[in-house]
């Protein structure tokens, strides 16, 4: 029995001995869980052991050796996640991307550059962001993705622009826009030309090492624009489709009802009789109700049917009668806005490749209703971006991308009574938008439709012959956009061992060239507005731009132990050719959109602009055992704006980092990842001075004398006119801490622009008075940080948090010697003051017994200095006591982002704000005084001072208004608001399907977004938009939309 017993036990050691001899197949994918593309390369390996392989071009990989014994895989790849998964004959694992572990690497000029290395200051910003967001124009998605961009909203008209500054104003009256680099070439087409969806990465350059050798365009900061290329891997096909709705982001400007509107118009009426003519209150009273109706409009134009105009208003009490109905409140705004205008957008891409040739084409299309009727923007796109590795020495490029665009848009602006922004807004309660009878009612048509009211039968002022909606309906505007661009280049070199002595030496030759042909159309109808006396005008315009760039860059790359060498050396030259060609008719023929039936010239007019830089340019990028950094760049124009003898310009940085947690004497400290201490100064210029004849004396040939041509010097000759300059320091520290959860970056900017173009007094006895020449300084300086965090992170959730702040110091510090100031209207650009500070009379509330404005004045002695201030209704001494009232520029702006995730779902927010700075606000200042019996009050009118005794903010309204009581163009801090403001500015929620509900149906990958832009804004007047431009002042424009759209994105 014993010896049976240990038979048995023999014989199962030996099974289990080789249960554990035995060897398994492991077979599987490793695909990436973000694009749903396989990961090439990964490593695949049993946890504990050496064997492993990595993935193959498909993704693929094969463990022919696997023990039984094992138990985990351990899958791994550079810039992903490492996960662990339990054995399996067949496997599909996902590995996500770790950013945490990826040292950022950026596009900058001509090349690349790790983040925590770079000696200049420079930002990426999230392209995939950007392009689940609903924005037509890539310039309205960059606030709050950045330090030190200070955005405007722009205007709401579809496919429109956003201005953008960076690091302040660097000029008076040169251009202060960045220049836009896309795939590396200087980018002249229309911004509105390139699909969000089609941007890979975007990098903004804000310092001179970062942008000097930009050169003469660099003066404003960079903003380098790279599309997606070609990913090794099968063809990797993505359909994205978006749909949504538009509505008016901003309330109007609250204005008053026609009850409160014939009351206000009474009083205005009452109040220049009794404070202008010495009329009696009774008799003031008596004459305002007389000449009430004929300043309303007649009894056409009283909707309150139940009262005539003389017998509204109650002799007892002065006020419109209780009972007082209206028989129509039509807003002339609700007839032009849309609340629904339909977004749609869809886009193809392909991408793919071997490990030669890389792929990628993509198809978009777009169509943007704008929020007022007849206006909208529609795109097509189409792109194709090809990389070949001919060999290990010799590679080629070629990227081509095409769009075409129309935009639909209102054709007039200002306070002109056809621009609706205008007129519409603010426009009398009591005017119609439909033709009504004597009892209120709607005159239809004979096939029963409502018919537009013109005003044909008169309307005060200046609204006659005249609709809003019907402007809209009968004029015609839009513009036509064809933009091809081509980025093309070949490289020869490389950096295998086997190239010798030759080694990382390389020549790169890339050509790009931009062409635009743009053609606009402008119809005034000849029935009613404008242009109805003349039997309508057509104005057509034809432009086109064509540029290119070729430059010739040598680079040599190569590391000899800790010493690591990067050197570039490169020649360029750059053409620019702008053509212009107008030509306009009126007396037209109905329904014919051509010049030729026309009978009468109105205008035509065309020009040539040619501009040209040959440069030539170097960098040398030198680091120690990638702990100790230096770099130096040197570019050398020569521009065609200016004469031979004062043409070129050379411009150059030098900078430095310091990565601090490299050093052996920080390896003991655990919760500091990253370390790095910066500084670097350089030279920039700036030749975009807004003319590209600025040295030249030039004619004006456009006051002919009869038949006789005539021409006139309308400029003086200056030879020496040169580069603006400026000398850029920028001192700054990174660090990442506690495994990467928290990160800061710190940098201050010293910024002083010298040699600024200005118009240099002359004795008038010349017959001109002055001419341009380098005469002015100005400075910007500031602080910037960013403050990244992950407060929560675990298992399947993470919660990121990042604020971002910036603030800019702007100082005039040299005008003209014989013009220390330069005043504008309310501001003033004067030495030692912020460019465009306000000033104007300083308001001191409203008289009590009277009514009156006040203002807060002072005398001046005979050496012109102030006396002691007092409060004075004098106007005419307020205008003689200015005050400098502060500028535009807020103390600080930037955004407040957080993102959360959670297995498949995400959430992202966007919030950006502004602290200080002011807004001189014009439209409601318009708003609160009626001087033509047209324009409607705003409710802040309702404060009015009514009689004597009354204390209130707002004085006496008068209809023959003067500067002393309530007319808008006493520049007075009255009508100055703070441009504080807090913007929610996006909200995107996301849905990724599960993989494994995608295998089913044989796709890669499926997400969903619902995403919400222009959310709102809490500011500090209704109806005022603190970010409508840079000026800090309020216009009659488009306002900007707030967009809900739902996109599906899918990957086959």
């Amino acid at each position: 029995m014993k010896r049976k017993l240990m038979l048995l036990m023999a014989c199962i050691t030996m099974c289990i001995g080789l249960v554990n001899a035995q060897i398994s197949k492991v077979t599987g994918t490793v695909i990436s869980e973000e694009d749903g593309l396989p990961v090439v390369g990964a490593s695949v390996l049993v946890k504990g052991t050496t064997t492993g392989t990595v993935t193959d071009m498909d993704g693929k990989f094969v463990l022919e050796n696997v023990p039984s014994s094992a138990k985990t895989l351990m899958i791994s790849f550079i810039g992903m996640k490492t996960v662990e998964v339990g054995v399996a004959p067949q496997l599909t694992i996902y590995l996500k991307t770790d950013s945490e572990t990826l040292d950022e690497v950026m596009v900058v000029a001509y090349g690349s550059a790790k983040k925590s290395s770079f000696t200049g200051s420079a930002a990426n910003i999230d392209s995939k962001k950007l392009e689940l967001r609903p924005i037509t124009n890539v310039t309205k998605g960059l606030e709050g993705q950045s330090t030190g961009i200070l955005t405007t909203s722009g205007s709401g008209q579809p496919g429109s622009s956003a201005s953008i500054v960076i690091r302040g104003f660097g000029s008076i009256n040169a251009s202060s826009n960045p220049l836009y680099v896309v795939d590396g070439v200087p980018f002249d087409g229309s911004l509105s030309s390139i699909n969000p969806a089609d941007i890979e990465s975007m990098t903004v350059l804000k310092d001179a090492s970062a942008g000097a050798l930009y050169g003469a365009r660099g003066a404003n900061g960079v903003v380098m624009i790279t599309t997606k290329g070609g990913k090794e891997g099968k063809a990797n096909i993505t359909w994205r489709s978006t749909v949504g709705w538009s509505s008016r982001a901003l309330d109007e400007y609250d204005m008053v009802d026609g009850k409160d509107y014939v009351q206000l118009t009474y009083e205005a009426i009452r109040n220049s009789y009794l404070f202008n003519s010495g009329y009696s209150w009774a008799d003031a009273e008596s004459q305002a109700r007389a000449d009430l109706g004929g300043n309303l409009g007649g009894e056409l134009y009283n909707p309150f049917k139940n009262y005539t105009w003389d017998t509204i208003i109650d002799p007892a009490t002065g006020q419109v009668k209780a009972d007082a109905q209206a028989a129509w409140n039509e807003r002339w705004m609700d007839a032009l806005q849309r609340d629904n205008a339909l977004r749609q957008e869809h886009q193809l891409s392909i991408n793919g490749g071997t490990d030669k040739t890389k792929y990628m084409f993509s198809l978009g299309y777009l169509n943007e209703d704008g929020i007022l009727v007849t206006t909208g923007f529609q795109r097509y796109n189409a792109r194709a971006n090809v990389m070949s590795n001919i060999n290990h020495w010799f590679k080629a490029n070629a990227n081509l991308s095409l769009s075409n665009s129309v935009q639909n848009f209102s054709d007039y602006s200002g306070t002109s009574t056809s621009n609706v922004w205008y007129s519409a807004q603010f426009v009398s309660p009591l005017f119609p938008v439909y033709i009504k009878d004597l009892q209120g009612k709607d005159v239809l048509d004979e096939f029963g439709n409502r018919q537009l009211d013109y005003g044909e039968q008169g309307r005060p002022g200046s609204y006659n012959d005249y609709n809003p909606l019907g402007g809209l309906l009968d004029d015609i505007a839009d513009v036509k956009n064809d933009v091809a661009s081509i980025r093309t280049g070949m490289t020869f070199g490389s950096d295998e061992e086997s190239m010798g002595i030759f080694q990382g030496l390389k020549l790169a030759l890339n050509f790009g060239a931009d062409y635009r042909s743009q053609l606009q159309k402008s119809y005034m109808n000849m029935y009613h507005g404008n242009q109805a006396n003349a039997g309508g005008l057509l104005m057509k315009y034809n432009t086109r731009m064509q540029s290119y760039t070729f430059n010739s860059l040598l680079t040599w790359n190569r590391s000899f132990g800790l010493h690591n060498f990067d050197v570039l050396a490169g020649h360029e030259y750059y053409a620019y050719k702008y053509e212009y060609l107008s030509a306009g008719k009126t007396n037209l023929v109905d329904g014919i959109l051509e010049l030729r039936p026309g009978t009468t010239l109105y205008d035509a007019d065309s020009y040539t602009q040619d501009y040209r830089i040959e440069s030539w340019l170097g960098r040398f990028n030198y680091n120690y055992d990638e702990k100790y950094y230096l770099s130096a760049s040197l570019r050398t124009d020569g521009s065609s704006r200016f004469h031979k003898d004062a043409r070129w310009g050379t411009f150059w940085s030098v900078g430095a980092n310091w990565r601090v947690s490299k050093e052996a004497f920080m390896e003991d400290v655990e919760w500091i990842d990253n370390l790095s201490v910066k500084a670097s100064y350089g030279e920039q210029g700036n030749d975009n001075i807004g003319t590209y004849y600025a040295w030249q004396s030039l004619y004006s040939l456009s006051y002919a004398n009869s038949n006789q041509i005539g021409a006139f010097v309308s400029t003086l000759e200056n030879k020496g006119i040169s580069w603006e300059k400026n000398g850029n320091l920028n001192v700054g520290f990174e660090a990442a801490m506690f495994d990467n959860r928290l990160k800061l970056n710190v940098e201050y900017y010293n910024k002083k622009t010298t040699d600024m173009l200005l118009n240099y007094p002359m004795a008038l006895s010349t017959g001109f008075s002055g001419y341009d020449a380098n005469v002015g300084d100005m400075r910007n300086s500031g602080v910037e940080f960013e403050i990244k965090g992950t407060p929560v992170r675990f298992d399947d959730f993470e919660w990121n948090v990042t604020f971002m702040g910036s603030t800019t110091k702007n100082e005039v510090l040299k005008l003209t010697a014989t013009t220390p100031e330069i005043i504008s209207g309310s501001r003033i650009t004067k030495e030692g003051y912020p460019i465009n500070t306000f000033y104007m009379a300083k308001s001191a509330g409203v008289d009590p017994a009277t009514g009156a404005q006040l203002y807060w004045v002072y005398d001046k002695d005979e050496n012109g200095n102030p006396g002691e201030p007092y409060i004075s209704s004098d106007y005419s001494k307020a205008t003689n006591s200015k005050y400098f009232m502060g500028d535009r520029i807020p103390d600080l702006y930037g955004s407040i982002g957080t993102d959360l995730t959670w297995k498949g779902l995400s959430l992202s927010v966007l919030t950006t704000y502004s602290i200080g700075g002011k807004v001189y606000d014009s439209l409601y200042a318009g708003s609160m005084n009626n001087m033509y019996f047209n324009t409607n009050f705003n409710a802040h009118a309702l404060r009015r001072w009514q009689k004597p005794g009354d204390i209130t903010d707002v004085p006496r309204l008068d209809a023959n208004a003067t500067h002393n009581t309530n007319h808008t163009q006493s520049y007075s801090t009255r009508w100055l608001t703070s441009s504080d403001y807090l913007n929610l500015r996006s909200v995107s929620l996301g849905y990724t399907v599960p993989k494994a509900l995608l295998s089913k149906i044989s796709l890669k990958s499926a997400r969903l977004n619902l995403t919400c832009e222009n959310v709102f804004m809490l500011k500090a007047r209704q109806g005022m938009n603190p970010q409508a431009n840079f000026t800090g002042l309020t216009y009659n424009e488009y306002m900007p939309a707030r967009t809900f759209t739902l996109g599906l994105n899918v990957g086959f």
